[in-house]
């Protein structure tokens, strides 16, 4: 057990290694940092926005599914009818 978290330990500090000096880590670290900025100006909803909008989708997703089952049962009817399968 101390040998696999002695190797995991050492796997780490090799990884980090890598990254500080290699051009991919470096470019990798930028990215990172540029990330990170880009994330801080993005202008976030409120809990009020976020809650409505979320009524919205759930308003759209049973709305549609209600309308996706008139269709399917509208297709399944004439289907039945067309194969002579009436009840």
């Amino acid at each position: 057990m101390v040998v696999r978290v002695l190797v995991l330990l050492l796997s780490l500090v090799f990884a980090f290694v890598v990254v500080l000096f290699t051009t991919q880590g470096k470019q990798l670290f930028v990215f990172f940092k540029d990330s990170i900025e880009e994330v801080k100006k993005v202008i976030w909803p409120s809990k009020k926005e976020t809650l409505q909008m979320a009524g919205v989708v759930c308003a759209f997703v049973v709305t549609m599914a209600f309308f996706l089952w008139i269709v399917d049962s509208s297709l399944m009817m004439i289907v039945k009818y067309v194969m002579g399968q009436e009840n």
